[in-house]
């Protein structure tokens, strides 16, 4: 399904999801402030013409401009409104009839040097009905009014917008006895003759006057809350002058989430090379795959016809060369990547506006719970937080993060907090798996931290390409290989204290202890020293990774929203891995991991702890303030959760295979989510299949699962390739990502260069 011209979609279709939120068809609206209105009216002149229905459409539209404008002022007589600020104008004028006065007014603006408005909004019929009493005379001398007036107005069209606002329905039962020759049938009529005569002259496609029709869609579901019948409610009218909005600032504002009426984005110079590479690689896989069959068909054993005996195939030839491979997994990149561009770059697929209701998140969550304990297995060890169990956990974290993301469940406070933990307890497990590796394995080559980096950065760094997003827009990644970098510093810089070592000098382990003091420290100061931390990661090349809209305040809120919790996961993996060196607590398989009196009293204490925390989460009033605390109190749900899974010995010795195998690919999950589940960079949900939600989710969420799972084994594949464990093989390949990503920064600047 095309998206076609949302423009149109925007001006004449649409539902409402919930009461007051409005839904146009295909694609997303945005939701404008003052500042932006401001920003994109600046200089402009906006005129509505028309009667009391236009008036009300009129101060909707300037309380986006000024919110503090009343409605007051003559009825029935013209209202100006001027913003010095911006040099906005915006008038109103009082014609409430299509008439000789009107047409008037409109030709003077095709004279001549007379300045013309940069948008105009007209429409009326109202009155011509009450005021002839609905006589079909009236009706008549309408049309031929209005055949008056439309050349005049495509003559306008050409240079200014101009939009003509179809009459709304009206509540019969509501109106005044000077008002019930207002039916519903005349407004049909009169609507119906408007839409046959405008543009009927026009060939030109910019000569068009727009027919501004939803407002009959949206008052068909409101006008019952109508004051007089007549006249729409207040959220209708304001929504009414937001689809004005987006219809003209979009194209001049781009937001994010306002899709409609928004041009495909023009191909930038690095992603015209990344498509020639693809393209390329896609062309070179096949060559090699074309010369490997006819060389197996040549080699295949056939019998010798002067010896009569069988030959057989050379033997000792692999089966894929490493160009082979290579070239396998770019090609599968390149199809998987075009897919990411047409579902959120190209005005292809449709995009909507999430919209959360308690039964959108809740519900999904349950089934995946009930799915997760069906599919419950045995463990192939019982240690805490062994591999299955870890993978379990970000499985279903994953899966309810996903959830919370599509069904828009940051608007609800409660759900927001308690998110944050989820995304903490990522975190804390990045502190916790890194640390034990190094304490445990004493490995601080080259070549771990380039398998680390690669594996958690290959995805975003193509996508940084493709998609023409920067670094930091996924945060996630910057954050974990922030702290990746940390832990092992930490660890790597003189004295490197490992377990080895510390069994040998129990002193071993204040020294550690006095390095994760300093480390904490550090993290303190940061904290708290804003203006540090932005002059650290503003220096060339850092500011080119963590600089979002041209400064890093965004990546030091999200570094410091969970500044604490890798220092815990670091922290509590020392404890453990001490605890379980001088066999304090018990592993069995069904034991429990203290005696049964301490195993008991340690699981209360943690399930009290556990709602304690959700109870201040849900309670909590103020998002700001929450924020300023969560960073302290996050660690005491994670390690309660911890304690709960791991204490008795039954549950320690189970696990989720169904959360497991998606915690395996979570990284994969969370970031592709961006362009082919949601859309519209994440502020969106990206619509395959219109008008069935639920069907569409289950084919879109199909294909985004098969597609993360895809790119997990295609990043495997191609870090056995790319970051070799040959020392020398490595330093050559480390000196190709320098100068790939030397010609990235050349090209880049080029990019910049051209836009400014």
């Amino acid at each position: 399904f095309k998206g076609g011209d949302t423009c149109e979609y925007l001006l004449s279709s649409g539902r409402f999801l919930g009461e007051k939120v409005w839904q146009p068809h295909s694609c997303m609206m945005h939701k404008y402030k003052n500042s932006e209105a401001k920003n994109c009216l600046i200089d402009k002149h906006v005129v509505f013409i028309g009667d009391s229905r236009i008036r009300q459409l009129f101060y909707s539209f300037i309380k986006l401009i000024n919110p503090q404008v009343k409605e007051e002022g003559i009825k029935h007589g013209n209202i100006p409104f001027e913003d010095k600020s911006a040099s906005i104008k915006v008038d109103f004028l009082w014609y409430p009839e299509v008439n000789g006065s009107m047409r008037q007014r409109i030709k003077s603006w095709t004279e001549g040097s007379v300045a013309k408005p940069h948008i105009i909004v007209v429409g009326a019929a109202t009155w011509s009905i009450k005021i002839h009493n609905g006589s079909n005379e009236a009706l008549a001398q309408y049309k031929i009014n209005i055949t008056s007036i439309a050349p005049l107005l495509e003559k306008l069209a050409i240079s200014s917008d101009v939009y003509w606002v179809l009459q709304d329905p009206v509540y019969e039962d509501m109106l005044s006895e000077s008002r019930k020759m207002i039916t519903n049938e005349k407004i049909d009529a009169y609507n119906e003759a408007a839409v046959r005569i405008l543009n009927s002259s026009s060939r030109n496609s910019k000569a068009k006057v727009k027919v501004f029709s939803v407002s009959k869609l949206i008052a068909q579901e409101t006008i019952m809350k109508s004051a007089d019948g007549l006249h729409l409610p207040e959220s209708s009218r304001d929504t009414n002058a937001m689809i004005l909005m987006n219809v003209y600032c979009n194209k001049i504002m781009k937001p994010i989430d306002g899709s409609c009426c928004q041009p495909q984005p023009p191909l930038t110079l690095i992603q015209k090379i990344a498509f020639c590479f693809f393209t390329l690689s896609i062309i070179g896989y096949l060559i090699i795959s074309l010369i490997h069959r006819n060389n197996y068909r040549k080699n295949k054993s056939c019998t010798d016809l002067e010896s009569g005996e069988e030959r057989k195939p050379a033997v000792g030839t692999p089966n894929v060369s490493t160009l082979e491979m290579l070239l396998h997994c770019f090609c599968k990149l390149g199809l998987i990547m075009t897919y990411f561009y047409l579902c959120d770059r190209a005005n292809l697929f449709m995009k909507e506006n999430k919209f959360y209701t308690h039964s959108s998140f809740f519900i999904p969550i349950v089934y995946i719970l009930v799915l997760g304990v069906f599919y419950t297995e045995n463990t192939k060890e019982t240690k805490v937080l062994n591999r299955e169990q870890t993978d379990e956990w970000k499985g279903w974290m994953q899966l309810v993060i996903l959830i919370y993301h599509i069904s828009g469940a940051s608007t609800f406070l409660p759900v927001y907090m308690h998110i944050r933990v989820l995304v903490a307890a990522y975190l804390f497990q990045t502190g916790y798996g890194h640390f034990s590796y190094f304490w445990i394995k004493g490995d601080f080559g080259v070549y771990r931290v380039c398998q680390v980096l690669f594996r958690l950065n290959f995805l975003v760094v193509v996508l940084c390409i493709v998609m023409d997003r920067p670094y930091q827009f996924y945060y996630f990644v910057p954050l974990v290989t922030v702290w990746f970098m940390i832990i092992y510093a930490t660890l790597a810089v003189w004295p490197q204290i490992v377990q080895k070592k510390a069994n040998g000098n129990c002193l071993w382990h204040f020294g550690l202890l006095l390095k994760l003091i300093c480390l904490l420290t550090c993290i303190y100061f940061l904290s708290y020293s804003q203006g540090a931390f932005e002059k650290i990661f503003s220096f060339w090349p850092l500011s080119k990774c963590f600089e979002l809209n041209g400064n890093v305040y965004e990546w030091w809120f999200r570094w410091k929203l969970d500044r604490y919790v890798v220092f815990h996961g670091m922290l509590f993996a020392f404890i453990y891995l001490a605890l379980q060196k001088r066999q304090m607590i018990s592993e069995g398989k069904g034991d429990p991991l203290f005696s049964n009196r301490v195993s008991n009293v340690l699981l209360f204490i943690s399930v009290v702890s556990f709602l304690t925390y959700s109870i201040w989460a849900s309670s909590c009033k103020n998002k700001t303030e929450c924020n300023e605390l969560h960073p302290s109190v996050s660690v005491v749900q994670i390690l309660a959760f911890i304690l709960i899974r791991n204490i008795p010995g039954y549950v320690r010795s189970v696990y989720s295979s169904f959360f497991a195998w998606f915690g395996k690919i979570s990284l994969e999950l969370f970031i592709c989510q961006y362009h082919i589940w949601l859309a519209a960079d994440t502020k969106g949900i990206l619509v395959l299949i219109p008008g069935y939600p639920m069907f569409n989710v289950l084919v879109s969420t199909f294909i985004f699962v098969c597609v993360a799972h895809e790119i997990s084994q295609i990043t495997n594949d191609l870090a056995q390739i790319v970051v070799p464990k040959d020392n020398s093989t490595l330093l050559k390949r480390l000196l190709c990502i320098a100068g790939f990503f030397s010609g990235l920064h050349f090209f880049s600047a080029m990019q910049d260069q051209s836009r400014h």
